[in-house]
């Protein structure tokens, strides 16, 4: 049975069951903070990043965890929302910001600990009508303490100069006409691209967010690189790599056929991988070739990053999870 007729039959089921059991009430995750849970740790979360030495992640019903000893502990921060969180960014040790359903995005001030929200669904729909009811918020990235972007379904794009104060739509600025959802945004070198639904790659010419040719059909996750090389990547294990800002490609072989959902590149400038079903891959050659690594324990990531203690810490599903010792250790 598909997801949607799983879903019909659920919904057919509650609608026979009106009536004769007690209406649950309407619980409006806006306005109902995260409540505090000693599993946060090992229940799903969707992003990760670094706020200076600091781990912070980030996940559903508004929980945000953050550790000071390279993932061994965590802690959970004050948040003043429910909503399900899909990422954060940190533009400075103290200042950050993480987005997700519901349109909200959050700010913090000290590092992780304690957030306020600066904007959420209902703020937005008095700008952009659409977002009163399509307006989950994917990603999020800041290249400065007051310049940053928002991306999410339906092509919704917004941008900010003020750090956050102020969020305006920017959905002419791209080049999307079909309107198609923006998965990631991500800063390769002095380049800013986005990556969404049906191969739609766009990057920051100056003026808007202007289409690359695709080098792939399908739905593109992210992208990841540096100074020279760009990869992005994709359902069923697709990568592909461009060592001229996107204008060649060369497909990447990774060895699977499940899709590919967190990327990322340690202290040593090497590219990883993972993937949905927990598959860990690394590159010594900047992306041209990628390598099983070996795992004691896998689960599927949704996002990863090289911690300064000299490993990854991954995040998912299950929770945050460490690839312990030196990356460059591994065969």
């Amino acid at each position: 049975m598909s997801v949607f007729k799983r879903c019909s039959a659920v919904m057919l089921a509650l609608a026979a069951l009106q009536g004769t059991a007690h209406a649950v009430p309407f619980t409006d995750v806006l306005e109902v903070p995260a409540m505090p849970s000693a599993l946060a740790s090992s229940s799903a979360l969707r992003d990760v990043t670094l706020a200076g030495p600091r781990l912070v992640a980030v996940g559903p019903r508004g929980h945000i965890l953050y550790s000071d000893d390279h993932g061994a502990h965590w802690q959970q921060a004050q948040v003043p929302v429910s909503a399900d969180l899909n990422a954060v960014s940190f533009a400075t040790p103290e200042l950050g910001w993480a987005v997700g359903h519901d349109g909200v995005v959050l700010h913090s001030r000290d590092g992780g600990v304690h957030w306020h929200k600066q904007l959420d669904g209902r703020a937005l729909a008095e700008q952009l009508p659409a977002a009163a009811t399509d307006n989950a918020l994917l990603d999020v990235w800041f290249s400065d303490t007051r310049n940053g972007y928002a991306v999410g379904v339906f092509n919704l794009l917004l941008r900010t100069t003020d750090g956050g104060e102020h969020w305006q739509p920017w959905l002419d600025h791209s080049d999307n006409p079909q309107g198609l959802h923006l998965t990631s945004l991500a800063a390769v070198g002095d380049d800013l691209y986005i990556t969404g639904e049906q191969g739609l790659l766009l990057k920051w010419s100056g003026a808007r967010f202007s289409r690359v040719d695709p080098p792939y059909a399908g739905t593109l996750f992210g992208a990841v690189g540096k100074p020279g090389v760009l990869l992005v990547y994709g359902l069923r294990g697709h990568a592909y790599r461009s060592t001229d800002g996107g204008q060649q490609w060369q497909p990447v072989n990774t060895g699977i056929n499940t899709s590919l959902t967190a990327a990322g590149i340690d202290r040593d400038g090497q590219l990883w991988l993972a993937s949905q079903a927990g598959d860990l891959l690394l590159s010594r050659d900047d992306g041209a070739s990628f390598s099983q690594v070996p795992q004691s324990a896998r689960g599927p990531v949704t996002a990863l990053v090289s911690d300064t203690g000299n490993g990854l810490v991954l995040v998912g599903e299950r929770g945050v999870r460490n690839q312990a010792g030196n990356p460059t250790q591994h065969p």
